[in-house]
């Protein structure tokens, strides 16, 4: 288990996307709507359940695991680092949905008054979903103390909270009308989960 445990720095994150082939090129919708050149698939590589555990650890390792009661984060992409990283902090784990567009916690999932609670996400680009899973958690009376995340894609964000990657990674995007693909009529591809049907 010792292997597991050691730090991982943002380049071994990054050879970890890219030996898993999660770093995706061509035109893409992003889930907040901006378009981009480039796409994470962090479903990629937490196909692997073993790098999996070791990318929770590394951002367990980030957070004082005293101060998280709860780890809590967005589905789709969220769910699985979200579980990983609430098992490496010994602490339970809930996961919002959207019913008819609006973020809920549903299954009788509950957040306790005053829980300290990380919000953990795969990818984070203006994050949207991040500050509507924060929103969910202040109404129910609990205290967001972090953000995590594999990577951050840059730009402001929607959120205050502190946001702790695993990888900063600088990626361009734009929106549709200043989208230079859209105006050559590329293929547009949306990979992400937002927009999943029911």
């Amino acid at each position: 288990m010792s292997d597991m445990s050691a730090v991982m720095s943002e380049s071994d994150v990054l050879e970890a996307l890219r030996q898993a082939g999660a770093i995706l090129s061509g035109h893409f919708v992003l889930t907040s709507g901006r378009h981009s050149d480039t796409y994470v698939q962090c479903a990629r590589v937490l196909e692997d359940p073993q790098l999996t555990t070791k990318l929770a650890q590394a951002i367990a390792e980030r957070v004082d695991s005293e101060k998280i009661d709860l780890v809590a984060a967005p589905a789709v992409g969220g769910i699985i680092i979200g579980f990983a990283v609430a098992q490496a902090l010994g602490v339970k784990f809930i996961f919002s949905e959207r019913e008819q567009g609006t973020m809920v916690f549903r299954r009788s999932f509950e957040v306790p008054p005053n829980a300290r609670v990380l919000v953990v996400e795969d990818v984070v680009t203006t994050g949207g979903s991040v500050a509507e899973v924060i929103g969910l958690v202040e109404d129910a009376g609990g205290q967001v103390v972090a953000v995590a995340s594999l990577i951050d894609r840059g730009g402001p964000k929607a959120f205050e909270t502190p946001l702790l990657p695993l990888l900063r990674l600088e990626v361009e995007s734009w929106e549709p009308s200043e989208c230079a693909q859209c105006a050559c009529a590329a293929p547009l591809t949306s990979p992400g989960s937002r927009r999943l049907s029911r």
